[in-house]
């Protein structure tokens, strides 16, 4: 139990005086282009399932 309490310790240590922690611009300016690449990604996905859905469609009237 002591080298835990010993872990805890040094990890709450760690973080507080060793760790630099980014200023609250950075972390809205990280968001923003994390929020803009996800929008983007979930457009091209959503592009390529509608050309392929529409795709199968026009496959399968042609067997009918």
């Amino acid at each position: 139990m002591n080298k835990f309490t010993s872990f805890v310790k040094e990890s709450y240590l760690e973080l507080v005086e060793q760790v630099s922690w980014p200023k609250w611009e950075q972390l809205q300016q990280s968001t923003m282009i994390v929020i803009g690449a996800t929008l983007f990604i979930t457009l091209i996905v959503g592009g390529m399932d509608f050309i392929a859905s529409g795709s199968m469609k026009f496959i399968y009237s042609l067997f009918k």
